[in-house]
Parts: C-alpha cells; sequence; structure tokens
C-alpha cells in the first residue's frame, strides 16, 4: 500500500518547489508514495494550516510555512 504524502498550498513558488522536493526524495527512496497536491482552501483549513507550503504524511502534518532546507530533510520526514 503506498505512503499519502499531500503537498498543501495555493499554487505559489514554493509550494511547486516542494512538490518537486518531494518527487525527488521518493524517487531516492525508492518506495511506494502516492503524492498530491491540494490547493483547496477548504481542504487546507481541514489540516489546520494557516501558512502554505504544507506537508502531510499519512495523516500527520510535518511542517507548515516553509521550505524543508534539502532534499535530505524531505527524505527523514518520508521515511
Amino acid at each position: 500500500m503506498p505512503k499519502k504524502v499531500k503537498i498543501l498550498g495555493t499554487g505559489c513558488m514554493k509550494c511547486e518547489k516542494l512538490y518537486e522536493m518531494v518527487n525527488q526524495a521518493a524517487n531516492e527512496l525508492g518506495g511506494d508514495f502516492e503524492i498530491e497536491k491540494i490547493s483547496d482552501i477548504n481542504k487546507l483549513m481541514e489540516y489546520g494550516v494557516a501558512l502554505t507550503p504544507a506537508l502531510v504524511v499519512g495523516d500527520e502534518v510535518k511542517f507548515a510555512g516553509k521550505l524543508p532546507k534539502s532534499v535530505e530533510e524531505v527524505k527523514e520526514y518520508l521515511k
């Protein structure tokens, strides 16, 4: 069963960068990931996220309002 990963954001430049970083991290880890972008403001509110971009792994918000420093940091969140 794939690990569900969600990128929460409005489509801004940082949100797109996070999407790229998550894809790269998932490819490097070689696991089975289902990556989804969510931009619907009502869905963002369901996660309690006020600042974007945000990363959700499973149903847990890992961080919000910033970009990770590196793809390596993203890998740690995905493990």
